[in-house]
């Protein structure tokens, strides 16, 4: 029924109104309500365990799923436990939306440690400033943290182990690593070569701000 409301609406030039932006835990369920495969080069293989955790096999190269539901695109935050099972490359390629643009938080890749940004003013992970390479163990659960502010852009893993902040006065000086991962947007989860675990995605609105929230440097 909503449907056809909204046909008609469009039909007779009134306004709809926009889908509610997703909230809360995004792994509710056996059949992966929400999410599809990504035919990437080779298709990719999820499996959901009794758990609702999700396993991403091995891609060739790449493999992960995209969600379907509307997400926020600004004042909000994300967290996911990671683990890498089994390969030497990124287990977390987390593609967001921010604002119009768009980007992915990159996760051991580069041969298994690189952590960084792909991309900021057109320099992907292992270009720009926010590249840092952390030592990774198979079969051991990470926990990464991003929130998202109007200027501000953090990155958390495990708190400490890697973080980066990025402050900006353009959403646009975002954008996505030239090639397939561009099929894993508006909101995503990707590997490289690699078969990874995943459990506990969330996304949560931000409705107050913290001081490193907000832009410290001055114009």
């Amino acid at each position: 029924m909503r449907t056809w409301i909204a046909i008609l609406g469009l039909f007779l030039g009134l306004p709809v109104a926009a889908a509610t932006p997703a909230t809360g835990m995004l792994f509710t369920g056996r059949a992966l309500q929400g999410w599809r495969p990504i035919e990437f080069y080779t298709p990719s293989t999820l499996t959901v365990l009794a758990s609702n955790d999700v396993v991403c096999a091995r891609g060739k190269p790449l493999a992960g799923m995209v969600y379907t539901n509307a997400v926020p695109t600004m004042n909000y935050e994300v967290t996911l436990d990671a683990m890498r099972v089994e390969g030497s490359d990124f287990f977390i390629g987390l593609t967001l939306p921010i604002e119009k643009s768009f980007f992915t938080v990159i996760i051991g890749g580069w041969g298994g440690n690189l952590c960084g940004i792909s991309s900021f003013d057109y320099d992907d992970a292992s270009q720009n400033p926010w590249s840092e390479s952390v030592t990774f163990e198979n079969n051991r659960w990470y926990t990464l943290r991003v929130r998202i502010t109007p200027g501000v852009l953090q990155i958390f893993l495990n708190d400490t182990l890697y973080h980066a902040r990025i402050e900006f006065d353009d959403a646009a000086r975002f954008s996505l690593r030239p090639g397939e991962i561009e099929n894993s947007k508006p909101f995503g989860l990707t590997t490289y070569e690699t078969k990874a675990r995943w459990r506990n995605l969330r996304i949560e609105p931000i409705t107050q701000l913290l001081p490193l929230d907000q832009k410290q440097k001055e114009p």
